[in-house]
């Protein structure tokens, strides 16, 4: 997975955590679509959250898996990653 996650590794999450084929060109031309209508649910949005908290080995946003569109959830996980990268880099003090 790269630094920020993306709608094609959204598209691949949606399928190995939840099951659920959805076309990543689809994924990306109706990201403000919400969750539901793409067929996925809030068990499946959890084990999303759930997969990438594995992958990455820290916890993700509280809210994660409340985001009610694609768009939501990449806004709100890749904003974490940016503040968490930012809190573990070291500082030299003079």
């Amino acid at each position: 997975m790269t630094a920020q996650l993306t709608l094609d590794e959204l598209a691949a999450l949606m399928k190995s955590a939840a099951g659920l084929t959805v076309d990543p060109n689809d994924l990306a031309d109706r990201a403000e679509t919400s969750f539901a209508e793409f067929g996925l649910d809030s068990l499946g949005l959890l084990g999303i959250v759930g997969e990438l908290e594995n992958r990455q080995g820290r916890p993700m946003p509280t809210d994660a898996e409340r985001c009610k569109s694609p768009r939501a959830f990449l806004d709100l996980v890749n904003s974490h990653h940016i503040h968490a990268a930012k809190a573990t880099v070291p500082t030299t003090g003079a």
